[in-house]
């Protein structure tokens, strides 16, 4: 008996001397690099449940790239440098509000592309409509196509998408197509649009594919979440809209009636070969090919009615959090204005404190978000943070259901925005692959505005007396969702 309490109370000093040991590991390695409410997070997680603790930390504990993917970025990142020299007095400079030059000066360092003048930029807020207009510009291409979309469907809403790129295949354009692995696993169809893409001649590449017996791995939740579209380095497309039915096609969703709400932008002018860049560097890092970056002359068309835009890419193949820094940035340059939309509403705390203290400033801040959502935790998480906002004054506008509010944009005063794939979250602040665009305007803003109207007539505004009355088990789920938020 006393020699079976000795081996116990041995193993259970053995084992706490292990616990120990991991967790000053956790503390030296998992602080390094990441926000400290990140760090906490990941540490009392493996504290108090060490051995699953750890294991998921080496799932989805790191948030980068591996070292060869992101060798690639600044590859191309100086190639970039080298062809935009110059560029970025292609704009209209001395109309630029005070500020704004600061905010191009920071995206220039963390994504290597300037801001150029000569565009021209329409908003896309119909579902198929943009579907249209994309395989619009496809019948008329004449030399390339590139497809990239995080997640990509050959069903009956994307139809004429993909009819247009067969049509331009048989016309000698060549066809390049990009899309999510992991994203076009979970999603039905995915058989079926990689046989149909074969059978037209275009050459497909998974991105960020995990396949360890190829040695194609990394964090399995580090995706490329991006959405762009360019045809001959003319015209491009970019915004939230992935190419695929409304309802993503999932049982659920149908019978639920969810349909996505989207806004799209196409563009024409020198930006385009910056949307072009992107989707240069993910191609090399998919496939190792490194297509030809444009390098003819841009000659600035002067046309009072073109804007100036800047492409911002950001993701875990920098180093930086590019967009997040951005974000923030905007918020506090505002004078007047803060319209913010984001289906997926979980904010860093800068950008939690920014939008707060612009509120507390006496700035106009809206937030428009929707009544309901299609993730369980990150719809409970993001609800956690409404009460702080309704006290700040922020006005919180709920789109109705069944639409999902999907689109990703916003606002500052009346002269720039930003428009792209990124959401107001910390997954794409930190660990999905993004694209946004900035952009000088006022009439590309009065554009928004009208958008921003017609959200406001279909939602139903979010009042604090109501919001701190609702049931005791969804204030529950809302604070435990928020927990897991920064498990990142």
């Amino acid at each position: 008996m006393l020699d079976w309490f000795s081996d116990a109370n041995h193993l259970a000093w053995v084992l706490l001397a292990l616990h120990v040991i991991l967790g000053a590991v956790a503390v030296a390695y998992i602080s390094a690099r990441r926000r400290p409410a990140t760090a906490i997070a990941w540490m009392l997680t493996i504290i108090f449940i060490p051995f699953i603790g750890i294991i998921a930390f080496f799932l989805v504990g790191y948030n980068r790239l591996p070292r060869a993917r992101r060798d690639k970025q600044k590859h191309v990142n100086e190639l970039i440098l080298d062809r935009t020299e110059g560029f970025d007095q292609l704009s209209h400079r001395e109309d630029w509000p005070h500020g704004l030059g600061t905010l191009v000066t920071l995206n220039n360092t963390l994504g290597a592309l300037p801001m150029v003048g000569g565009n021209d930029v329409e908003l896309l807020p119909d579902y198929h409509g943009s579907i249209a207009a994309m395989a619009k510009e496809i019948d008329a291409a004449q030399s390339y196509v590139h497809v990239e979309f995080y997640i990509l469907v050959h069903d009956a809403a994307t139809k004429p998408f993909f009819d247009a790129l067969e049509r331009a295949c048989l016309r000698g354009v060549k066809v390049r197509v990009l899309s999510d692995h992991l994203a076009a696993v979970m999603n039905p169809g995915r058989k079926e649009t990689l046989a149909v893409l074969a059978a037209m001649g275009a050459e497909y590449h998974a991105m960020l594919p995990l396949r360890p017996w190829r040695g194609q791995w990394q964090r399995i939740d580090l995706r490329n979440h991006r959405k762009l579209l360019v045809v001959d380095g003319v015209v491009g497309f970019t915004g939230s809209q992935n190419l695929v039915h409304e309802s993503y096609n999932k049982k659920k969703n149908i019978a639920r009636g969810l349909r996505w709400h989207e806004l799209m932008m196409r563009v024409h002018g020198p930006v385009v070969r910056e949307l072009d860049a992107v989707f240069v560097t993910d191609w090399f890092s998919e496939t190792e090919v490194l297509l030809e970056l444009d390098t003819s002359p841009v000659v600035m068309d002067p046309a009072p009615h073109l804007v100036d835009a800047q492409v911002v890419p950001s993701g875990p193949s920098f180093e930086n959090d590019n967009n997040l820094k951005l974000f923030v940035s905007m918020i506090h340059q505002a004078t007047e204005r803060v319209s913010i939309t984001s289906p997926y509403f979980v904010p860093e705390d800068s950008v939690l404190l920014a939008i707060i203290t612009a509120a507390g400033r006496g700035l106009d801040v809206e937030l428009f978000v929707s009544e309901i959502g299609d993730q369980a935790m990150v719809y409970h998480a993001q609800r956690s943070y409404y009460e702080a906002l309704l006290r700040a004054g922020v006005k919180i506008y709920l789109y109705k259901a069944p639409e999902v509010l999907h689109s990703k944009h916003f606002s500052i005063d009346s002269d720039v925005a930003v428009i792209g794939s990124s959401n107001m979250d910390i997954r794409s602040f930190s660990l999905n692959m993004e694209i946004s665009v900035l952009i000088h305007s006022a009439s590309f803003v009065t554009q928004m505005r009208a958008v921003e109207d017609g959200y406001r007539a279909n939602s139903r505004q979010l009042e604090l007396a109501d919001w701190v009355k609702r049931p005791s088990w969804e204030k529950f789920w809302d604070s435990a969702a928020r927990l897991t938020s920064n498990l990142q």
